[in-house]
């Protein structure tokens, strides 16, 4: 009886161990804090209708029976992720939905491309990210073989001093000398090797045909500030904590995808208009 008896229970044993240590990750001291609730109700103390030998040996057969067939937490754990990533998509369409304005239509973020396009890619960067420079030349690729979607860049400076000044100097430009100075300065910053200095930034000016003292002067215009604290409240409302992340219509990539897979993306993305 007790074989049989852990046999059924072990899979369900099993993906209550792991939902329980995803719980406690997410949510530590969540547990605690509902027991904390002044004037609430102990939960009732089940009896068991074992014993503790009884008890000791069910728990010996499952512990025997998963060393036997590890592949059964495995499996469990691959079932439990799946829930997760479908659960995170479905969360994720429900944020887009909810902050669309924020996202596509700011007022201040520089559009590229088509302007005019019907499928929108909204990419937030840092330019020192080394997957963000990875994908511009596949996200350039993209807007040259479709000339009906548009890109709106989001500077969200997050590694160190280097990044925040090279957001502040395009966010300055696009302030200062306007979209097209700006998708210059964009390119180059994009295509720069390293950390991001003084140094880099002027020649990163000088390549794009930028006016390097008026930017510079604009790099602390309150404007700027503004501008970029603003994107890193949207990032933080939408769960985005690392670059690239991409939003094509409802869903949010996070983390670099190869040009072939946005295209498959915005294939999807047609296929719904």
């Amino acid at each position: 009886m007790i074989r049989r008896l852990a046999r059924v229970a072990v899979a369900t044993l099993a993906l209550a161990a792991a939902s329980a240590t995803v719980a406690q990750e997410a949510a530590p001291g969540a547990a605690a804090a509902q027991n904390a609730v002044p004037g609430a109700a102990a939960a009732p103390q089940l009896s068991s209708p074992f014993s503790s030998d009884q008890i000791d040996a069910l728990h010996a057969e499952i512990r025997s029976y998963l060393l036997a067939n590890p592949e059964i937490v495995m499996e469990m754990v691959k079932i439990l992720d799946q829930k997760q990533k479908a659960a995170a998509a479905t969360d994720d369409k429900s944020l887009v939905a909810a902050n669309a304005p924020a996202i596509f239509d700011d007022g201040f973020s520089w559009v590229g491309g088509n302007p005019d396009g019907r499928l929108t890619i909204v990419e937030f960067l840092d330019y020192q990210c080394g997957y963000c420079r990875k994908a511009q030349p596949e996200i350039t690729a993209l807007l040259e073989k479709n000339d009906n979607v548009r890109l709106i860049v989001k500077e969200m400076p997050i590694l160190g001093p280097g990044s925040d000044l090279a957001a502040r100097a395009a966010v300055a430009t696009m302030v200062s000398e306007g979209p097209e100075a700006y998708g210059r300065l964009h390119q180059e910053l994009m295509s720069s090797k390293g950390q991001i200095t003084d140094a880099s930034l002027d020649r990163a000016f000088a390549k794009a045909g930028v006016d390097g003292a008026k930017a510079r002067a604009a790099m602390d215009d309150p404007e700027v500030t503004r501008r970029i604290d603003a994107t890193h409240a949207l990032a933080e409302t939408l769960g985005i904590s690392g670059t690239p992340t991409f939003v094509l219509a409802d869903t949010m990539v996070r983390g670099y995808i190869p040009l072939a897979q946005i295209e498959g993306m915005l294939e999807q993305a047609r296929a719904v208009e």
